[in-house]
């Protein structure tokens, strides 16, 4: 059996808002738009964004736990965070040394910039 990602799911409020703060703050490419729903390229992972669907049955809930991003230029980015006025979560270091920084997207999803190990 083989299995691998197809897409990442983000439901939200406002769609359009969640897909440019995606493209203008973490360099991902709108890939389509129908009736109000975007399929985006978030450096090779789709990412679904769309409003509750109506014709869903089972619960539905606005965001996700976090989607991590690794960087190389991890301190321009915090600064680029901070001076769009970003809510930045928390910097810290994880185990290997790496530093972090999470920080809030729309509708309280965390995103998670990690800094790349030197080759």
């Amino acid at each position: 059996m083989t299995f691998k990602m197809n897409h990442l799911h983000l439901k939200t409020e406002d769609p359009e808002q969640t897909a440019k703060f995606y493209v203008e703050n973490l360099g991902a490419t709108i890939v389509s738009e129908n009736k109000g729903s975007y399929r985006l390229d978030l450096h090779g992972l789709s990412l679904n964004v769309s409003r509750f669907l109506q014709t869903q049955k089972r619960e539905q809930k606005y965001g996700m736990e976090h989607i991590a991003i690794d960087t190389d230029e991890l301190d321009p980015l915090i600064e680029k965070l901070k001076t769009k006025g970003i809510h930045i979560l928390e910097e810290t270091v994880v185990s290997g040394g790496r530093r972090v920084c999470f920080f809030e997207g729309p509708d309280g999803v965390q995103l998670e910039f990690i800094e790349m190990k030197p080759a």
